[in-house]
């Protein structure tokens, strides 16, 4: 097990005790469990792109046969009805 310092103004320090005695943990045990849930979570990045591959195969799922590349011409688009 590593030792760390960490440097924190006495206000902090004090609340820090106060909330660590009311879970009736440490402030180490605190800080260990902070650093657990930022190192074991997913980065924000890898969230949403995980996300966006669900949406697209869902999508396509749905529509099948659909394709980015089957686009509408010009006059297509101007006579399609659309809520304006």
């Amino acid at each position: 097990m590593k030792n760390i310092t960490v440097t924190v103004d006495a206000d902090l320090y004090h609340r820090a005790r106060v909330r660590a005695a009311q879970k009736h943990s440490t402030i180490s045990a605190l800080v260990r469990e902070f650093l657990i849930h930022l190192v074991e979570e997913e980065p924000e990045f890898e969230r949403l792109r995980r996300e966006q591959h669900k949406i697209i195969a869902r999508i396509r799922a749905s529509n099948p046969g659909f394709s980015a590349s089957k686009r509408l011409s010009r006059d297509d688009v101007h006579k399609r009805r659309a809520v304006r």
